[in-house]
């Protein structure tokens, strides 16, 4: 039985990434930053499967030392690496950011070399591909988000992007690294497997619960998080995938589309179905932090091509609609909203 650390297992997309490996039949070892979580989010977990004998929990923070990432990969085949600060509001210091995903990311290599694990899949974004040269137009795994640009980027997107090249670097310097490659996902949907949900669902969230007035005039490449998940453990088993870059996207979204799938599947909610100017976008972010991130999206219409995980891998995501509406569905059955 193979093994498995999975970081950031408390994470809206490590605990899906957690259920597929157990019905796959890994022992999975999950970190987590609180001990204390650990009964809960194995609660959720056995949700979705019964093979939770399997997995067991250690408390590791990606800014912890050597030593304690040298006993968390101690004897573990294989490392998928998660964690990575995802605030809903960005900091005002980017190293906040940046400290904990690129460090956290160069101890974990240093840490399955010294060990001997086989390969690491790690967590990158789409936002460590597609911004700070051009607004517009398709982007691949070759494109590289160009993090000097800050008015083009956010925080999350530099500390991404940052900590992707950094780790891409250690790969190609180091004598006996692990086999090495990075999921760059859009924006997650999906069910949400408890109320401690992942910042990428406000999305929707914000939909249903009459935060937001109006729409903004913009749209993104999302995905659902079973077909993430399913993207990691696809590299994680292939040959193929060593030393590649994967985009993890189902298709571009308005929006405004995505309003209407929630308005027909939820029609006694009052989603909203007027547009909001980009002139009142920018004042409304001076107001509600959390929209901030939306103002790189303004003019722009940034798509990518996921054919190389669906050509290399076998791919096939979950619908756009699907995401959207159970990702609303999963929101109401733990009481989100």
């Amino acid at each position: 039985m193979k093994k498995v650390v999975v970081t950031g297992i408390t994470g809206f997309l490590g605990s899906h990434i957690a259920i597929q490996l157990l019905e796959k039949k890994y022992k999975v070892l999950g970190t987590l930053r609180d001990i204390s979580r650990a009964g809960k989010i194995k609660d959720a977990i056995g949700k979705h499967t019964t093979n939770t004998t399997n997995l067991v929990f250690i408390e590791a923070d990606l800014m912890d030392g050597l030593e304690k990432w040298l006993e968390v990969t101690k004897e573990q085949d294989y490392v998928i690496n998660v964690a990575s600060p995802f605030p809903s509001i960005m900091p005002r210091n980017d190293m906040d950011l940046i400290g904990p995903a690129k460090t956290g990311i160069l101890t974990i290599l240093e840490a399955a070399t010294v060990n001997g694990v086989k390969k690491v899949v790690h967590t990158s974004s789409m936002g460590a591909a597609v911004y700070g040269k051009r607004k517009n137009g398709t982007f691949y795994e070759t494109d590289w988000t160009d993090e000097s640009n800050i008015k083009d980027t956010t925080a999350y997107y530099r500390s991404k992007t940052i900590a992707e090249r950094a780790a891409w670097q250690f790969i190609e310097q180091t004598q006996n690294a692990p086999q090495f490659t990075t999921i760059l996902p859009g924006v997650v949907l999906g069910p949400v497997l408890e109320e401690d949900f992942g910042n990428s669902t406000n999305l929707v969230k914000k939909f249903l619960d009459g935060s937001v007035p109006a729409i903004p005039k913009v749209g993104y490449e999302i995905v659902d998080v079973r077909s993430v998940a399913d993207m990691h453990l696809k590299a994680l088993e292939s040959e193929e995938a060593n030393g590649e870059r994967f985009l993890a996207t189902s298709g571009y979204v308005t929006l405004k589309e995505v309003a209407e799938h929630l308005k027909m599947a939820f029609p006694d909610k009052k989603v909203p179905n007027r547009s909001l100017p980009d002139f009142l976008v920018r004042i409304f972010s001076l107001i509600d932090k959390e929209t901030q991130p939306l103002l790189t999206e303004l003019d722009s219409h940034r798509r990518v091509d996921a054919s190389k995980a669906k050509n290399l891998l076998g791919w096939k995501p979950i619908s756009n609609e699907n995401a959207i509406l159970d990702c609303a569905k999963s929101l109401y059955e733990h009481q989100v909203i």
